[in-house]
């Protein structure tokens, strides 16, 4: 069984720091694009940072200059460093990659079970 573990978040003053990481388990071939979604109370859920294979990044306009996703092909691992967090940064975050298994051989879609990061004035 294939699954994603998300760690790293909680409370945390505006302007702080938080980091997030996200490991993915079991019969895993290969890991294609990750990425880190968020969900805000009463809002609809955004993508906020995604990062390839090929280790090229992208980033919602809003966390630009401020968080930096990065992945460990050795560990099956991608990260969120998020700074200067403000408080409309409180949400759930959520990583997604797709990925191959071996046994059997197949394409699967994986979230993880979300973790919440929250931002005090």
């Amino acid at each position: 069984q294939v699954q994603l573990v998300e760690s790293g978040g909680g409370l945390v003053q505006a302007g702080g720091s938080l980091r997030l990481s996200c490991t993915a388990s079991g019969r895993i071939l290969s890991i294609r694009t990750m990425g880190w979604y968020r969900q805000a109370p009463g809002k609809q859920r955004e993508l906020v940072a995604v990062i390839t294979s090929g280790e090229s990044t992208d980033y919602t306009d809003s966390v630009k200059g401020r968080f930096t996703i990065s992945r460990d092909n050795a560990k099956n691992t991608v990260s969120l460093q998020m700074n200067s967090l403000k408080v409309e940064d409180t949400a759930v975050y959520s990583c997604n990659t797709g990925l191959i298994t071996d046994s059997p051989f197949r394409y699967l879609e994986v979230w993880g079970q979300g973790i919440l990061v929250t931002v005090s004035s």
